[in-house]
């Protein structure tokens, strides 16, 4: 970095801080052999079904021997791409054998340690191969066997370490955070309360915890409370564990945390006089399975009349409303993912195997075995939808500071490293950022392709 004024302005020294428990050494366990030779390959239905098992089986043990990459290869990869829409519309139109046939071509042309295109195609066609199975079938369970809590853990450290995703979510809402907090300043009593309505991790909050310990001073010290919603209890003492723990280096805060499970009424907030208000709203509205769990929680967050809502959340249009649009939206932003790994990892690194396959590859899978009425279902939409939603229920966007955009960018400088592409000092080809919606909204895109919007809200 160059310049004191953007080394004042972003502070990346610790964006993670993880516990002594989850800093274990990974082991490597056999994938056991599944023994076919048991099975009914009579003809029919289910005898096509298992030999396209057997394909995915060859295609699983061929792991280790690294495949020729196909992308560059007289437009190979588009065929992988061609092969996985006909296999799509096969399986809505319910055309078996022509969904077999092609899936059984795909199983010999993927691998999941080939090229990003190859990589994103195996775990499509094994989202694909689940929709053809019964729930009951137990190779439906095992195609869609879900990492351990340990392995989805690391998935998502190593993914917020290397790629600016994750990362460019939350310095934006913390920068939108602190600067609310600023302007409240004269009112707070040096107070901020964030209530944090997905808190997961908590990743997001070192980096806050540190750039409000810069504005404090020994005798003025700052108050920061985080009320998290969590999954479990367990994870909520975990993830208390690890900022309380973070926090015990900054003597010039005073750092509360309170967990609450996801569902709890927002009537057992400890709420204070004279403290600024900030909800925290970062990948949390699409988990919500219904328009009215969306407007109970939007509604709620206005009752609280915050100083701010800061709100995250992935582009795109893959609601249950067919499974074909799904299908197409979720293939043009996993492929835009898988893709924006090669600026991070190279292609024969553990860690990016890890996220594709425990984090990336799990949410293909079960994005493409949603059925239209399922109410598990997330809903990620356009910047507009969640706009007119916001809107709808009483907020109106505020626009994003000067900061928001040089602290993005500047991360994007320093994260994608490993073969960025780059013609007169700027970036091509990979990460970018830029602004939408008159200031009031900032994206982060691969290519062409917008993956994550964040925005800011006040009370009307």
């Amino acid at each position: 970095m160059e310049g004191t004024d953007e080394e004042e302005l972003l502070s990346l020294r610790l964006a993670i801080v993880t516990d002594s428990g989850c800093e274990r050494k990974r082991k490597r366990k056999t994938k056991e052999a599944f023994n076919f030779n048991t099975l009914d390959s009579s003809e029919g239905c289910e005898g096509k079904i298992y030999g396209l098992l057997q394909m995915r089986e060859q295609m699983l043990k061929l792991l280790d021997q690294k495949r020729k990459a196909v992308v560059d290869e007289d437009g190979k990869g588009l065929h992988l791409i061609h092969l996985l829409l006909i296999s799509a519309s096969s399986i809505d139109e319910n055309n078996l054998e022509l969904a077999v046939e092609n899936l059984s071509e795909l199983y010999q042309n993927v691998s999941l340690n080939g090229d990003s295109v190859q990589r994103v195609a195996a775990h499509f066609a094994d989202g694909l191969v689940a929709r053809l199975l019964t729930r009951k079938s137990p190779f439906y369970d095992m195609i869609m066997k879900e990492p351990t809590p340990e392995e989805e853990f690391m998935a998502f450290t190593e993914l917020y370490r290397v790629s600016p995703c994750f990362q460019f979510a939350h310095f934006t809402a913390n920068q939108a955070i602190i600067e609310a907090f600023e302007k409240d300043e004269d009112n707070n009593n040096s107070s901020l309360h964030v209530i944090d309505f997905d808190v997961s991790y908590g990743f997001q909050w070192p980096s806050l915890i540190q750039s409000l310990s810069e504005k404090a001073t020994g005798a003025n010290r700052i108050s920061l409370r985080i009320t998290g919603f969590g999954r479990s209890y367990e994870e909520l003492q975990e993830t208390e564990t690890r900022l309380v723990s973070f926090a015990k280096g900054f003597r010039n805060l005073v750092f509360e945390f309170q967990g609450l499970l996801r569902g709890s009424k927002l009537i057992n907030l400890r709420k204070r006089k004279n403290e600024t208000v900030a909800v925290n709203l970062v990948f949390h509205l699409n988990t919500l399975n219904s328009f009215m769990k969306i407007s109970e929680t939007l509604r709620s967050v206005h009752s609280l009349k915050p100083s701010i809502v800061v709100l995250v959340e992935e582009e795109g249009s893959r609601t249950p409303r067919s499974f074909l649009s799904r299908f197409m939206e979720s293939l043009h932003y996993f492929a835009a993912m898988f893709d924006s790994l090669d600026d991070c990892l190279p292609l024969d690194s553990s860690e990016r195997l890890s996220i594709e396959k425990n984090h990336l590859g799990k949410e293909i899978k079960k994005v493409m075995n949603y059925e239209k009425d399922d109410t598990s279902c997330p809903r990620y939409e356009k910047m507009e939808t969640w706009k007119g939603r916001m809107e709808g229920h009483g907020f109106a966007g505020l626009k994003l500071s000067s900061k928001s955009m040089i602290q993005a960018k500047l991360l994007l400088k320093i994260r994608t490293h490993y073969c960025p592409i780059q013609l007169e000092g700027e970036i091509h080809g990979g990460f970018r950022v830029f602004d939408r919606d008159d200031e009031r909204a900032i994206s982060l895109g691969w290519q062409d392709r917008c993956l994550i919007t964040a925005s800011a809200w006040q009370c009307v």
